[in-house]
């Protein structure tokens, strides 16, 4: 597969030396371990391997990755991993596809107070979807749900909200039959809205009266009780957008969904078109327009480019991708052998993504000649030549 013509790593290369001493003291360090494992990236500063094809014989070298989860060339394979690891999951039912976002001023906070507002919105987003089918006004069963978190919008603007993946039914409150939502609706997309605005305020509330939230320049006032209060009121009438569309056609889909949403990041390489003296051009969609005129191209200085970028690195140990109901990791695999049971399905996990197309088989070669795609065996390998994030140095005795 041919290579970008402009990557991440190009930019950071090029600019992102200077750009670091200009802004010294306002970058985090997560900020600038993912910069200098990007750069790094697929370069002979973290080793790697001399190749020989056993076809034609050509001699090949490859770079070792970063493995960050921020880096645009190291997501492929890992989402390939992912969704080998989940293929056993799969159920023979409709999956619909749901998305809970924050409002701009929450967004706003949510920037500065990152582990506590992502994890906020994983989950009320989960409690909400756990309720409102558990009603007997509108499902009345137990459900499952895989949520992943996206902070950025097409432009790479802050913009937190989470994807739901969800099996189109759930266990009754007994466990003993299946029950199967309405063909091509789930639950209604107003009530899933209005549950979600009044739990999210909740809990925040809550976690503003427990001194967990830091407020930052502009938003200094808020860290006062009664100014914080006032700010809510407007935020308890506006609409909060939760959108659902239409149930996927079938399990490949659902794959083939989740190889492009689960390990994203803010920008992909293929979407970078150039890098001038302008500033750095890329593709980007506009949502609120319609048709052809929906794609633009944006150019930013290169400054503003990496600021973007940097918006969305997350907290250390904070995880995107999360399961919920009876997809949990808890009870996860006696919950779907209980429901292939009540399907009547077989509950021999191959045989139910037997049809499903999940790319590659493992069992192939790590390493693939270019040149005519035979196998390459690993003549050498060879260490890294630093650490990505090397250990501060010792002041030297006067």
């Amino acid at each position: 597969m041919a290579h970008p013509a402009l990557e991440v790593a190009d930019i950071f290369r090029t600019h992102g030396p200077d750009w670091r001493n200009a802004q010294q003291g306002h970058l985090s360090l997560g900020q600038l371990k993912v910069m200098s494992a990007i750069e790094q990236c697929r370069s002979a500063a973290l080793g790697g391997h001399v190749l020989r094809c056993e076809g034609c014989g050509q001699d090949q070298i490859a770079y070792n990755s970063c493995r960050n989860r921020h880096c645009p060339k190291c997501q492929a394979s890992a989402a390939q991993r992912w969704l080998q690891a989940r293929q056993a999951d799969l159920l023979p039912v409709d999956y619909y596809h749901v998305v809970f976002t924050l409002p701009a001023p929450i967004s706003a906070i949510a920037y500065q107070n990152k582990a506590v507002l992502y994890a906020l919105l994983f989950d009320v987003a989960a409690e909400t979807l756990l309720t409102i089918a558990a009603d007997p006004k509108h499902l009345g069963a137990s459900i499952g749900a895989t949520l992943v978190l996206h902070t950025w919008g097409s432009a790479l603007t802050h913009h937190p909200h989470v994807h739901g993946i969800v099996p189109g039914g759930g266990l009754s409150p007994g466990g003993e039959r299946w029950v199967a939502c309405k063909p091509g609706f789930f639950l209604s997309v107003r009530v899933l809205s209005r549950l979600f605005r009044r739990r999210f305020l909740e809990a925040l509330t809550q976690a503003h009266r427990s001194h967990r939230l830091r407020f930052f320049g502009e938003l200094a006032a808020l860290a006062d009780a009664h100014v914080f209060a006032d700010w809510l009121c407007p935020l308890r009438q506006c609409e909060w957008v939760v959108y659902a569309k239409r149930p996927f056609a079938g399990p490949e889909a659902v794959l083939a969904y989740l190889s492009r949403y689960t390990h994203r990041v803010a920008i992909s390489n293929s979407r970078l078109l150039a890098m001038d003296e302008r500033g750095v051009t890329f593709r980007w969609k506009d949502y609120r327009a319609e048709g052809r005129t929906r794609h633009k191209t944006m150019t930013l200085d290169v400054d503003e480019f990496m600021r973007r970028f940097l918006l969305h690195v997350l907290p250390a140990g904070l995880h995107r991708i999360r399961h919920y109901g009876f997809l949990a990791n808890g009870n996860r695999t006696v919950k779907l052998r209980r429901i292939r049971e009540l399907l009547v399905q077989e509950v021999d996990a191959a045989a139910q993504t037997s049809s499903v197309d999940v790319g590659p088989c493992p069992a192939q070669p790590a390493f693939l000649c270019t040149h005519c795609g035979a196998p390459m065996i690993v003549l050498l390998t060879f260490a890294r030549g630093q650490p990505i994030r090397a250990p501060p140095q010792r002041a030297q005795a006067p």
